[in-house]
């Protein structure tokens, strides 16, 4: 399609990015964004909780403020709209937390409940962080474990343990503005926040669209209560081997990394962490305003070079 463009589109669809962004003046650029899924706990305000997350958490990812959202809304009329009254609840919960104001929404009739917001944010033009911005020598961290893709699958098997549930259920209700405040305060090259296409899949964005080269080590990315033992059993949700196959020619999967390791690293998470490009020199500033703010900063790989190849991913650093 021929897409049209402007001068003050600061970013568009090119690269691939978590949000859109619009020059309003010198000091003002606005974020767009949309998002909405089909639940994957049965409880109806925790659900909406996740999608509003989810959603919101774009705005974060580009280092804005959230301001305006509008509930997007399926839902079959034959369905008992106390549910759809949690849904709806549990979302506004996140917009409040977020400091933004819910303004309307639209709702469709269909058999399958789907909910999500689309989300306005705001940020200086000078301030934004888009997936572009990665530099040679930069050091990757990542704010959340992943697993949330393989324990989502398990609860639908009715074999996820309470334990496994209520800490998957903790990170993708989590809203990413405490790690986006450490990003303004340190200032970063690049983020992406860690959703559908996992975490190689979101890192190839990066590497492609910063047009570097990467290394992730596997050793160093941390996962959720039970996910390995629930990878093992085969548990794996279908887009993870969509991923995989779409990354084929991008991902160059080295050393002895374990084959369950690699399906979780394809997988994909709801709500995910940043994946942050951060300069070595700033680095242990950035986990000093991780650590201030009670977030996870696990530093799962590096930028090694100009010009992008397919992502090297490795054991462990030592490699």
């Amino acid at each position: 399609m021929n897409v049209p463009t402007h001068p003050d589109l600061l970013v568009g669809i090119d690269t691939r990015d978590d949000a859109g962004i619009f020059k309003l003046n010198k000091d003002l650029a606005l974020i767009q964004t949309l998002d909405f899924f089909t639940p994957m706990v049965d409880d109806p305000y925790v659900f909406g909780q996740i999608a509003a997350t989810n959603a919101i958490n774009d705005i974060y990812a580009m280092g804005g403020r959230p301001l305006l959202a509008m509930n997007v809304v399926c839902f079959p009329q034959c369905e008992d709209m106390q549910i759809l009254r949690g849904i709806l609840e549990g979302g506004l919960s996140k917009i409040k937390e977020a400091g933004a104001f819910l303004v309307g929404g639209h709702t469709v009739d269909d058999n399958e409940p789907k909910y999500g917001l689309a989300v306005a944010g705001l940020v200086h033009p000078a301030r934004i962080i888009g997936n572009a911005g990665a530099c040679p020598g930069d050091r990757l961290f990542l704010t959340k474990p992943l697993g949330n893709g393989i324990i989502a699958t398990a609860i639908k098997a009715e074999m996820a343990s309470e334990k496994a549930y209520e800490e998957a259920v903790k990170w993708m209700s989590m809203l990413n503005r405490n790690a986006c405040e450490a990003m303004q305060e340190v200032g970063v090259n690049a983020a992406t926040d860690i959703t559908g296409f996992g975490l190689l899949g979101h890192l190839f964005e990066m590497a492609s669209g910063s047009d570097v080269e990467v290394e992730l080590y596997a050793d160093r990315v941390g996962f959720m209560t039970d996910t390995l033992e629930y990878a093992n059993m085969g548990l794996i949700p279908g887009g993870a081997y969509t991923n995989r196959e779409y990354l084929t020619d991008k991902i160059a999967i080295t050393g002895d990394v374990d084959p369950v390791i690699k399906d979780l690293l394809f997988s994909p998470e709801t709500a995910g962490g940043l994946l942050i490009a951060v300069s070595e020199e700033k680095a242990r500033a950035l986990q000093a305003a991780m650590k201030e703010r009670d977030v996870a900063c696990f530093h799962v790989g590096r930028i090694t070079g100009k010009g992008f190849r397919p992502i090297k991913v490795l054991n462990s650093i030592s490699e």
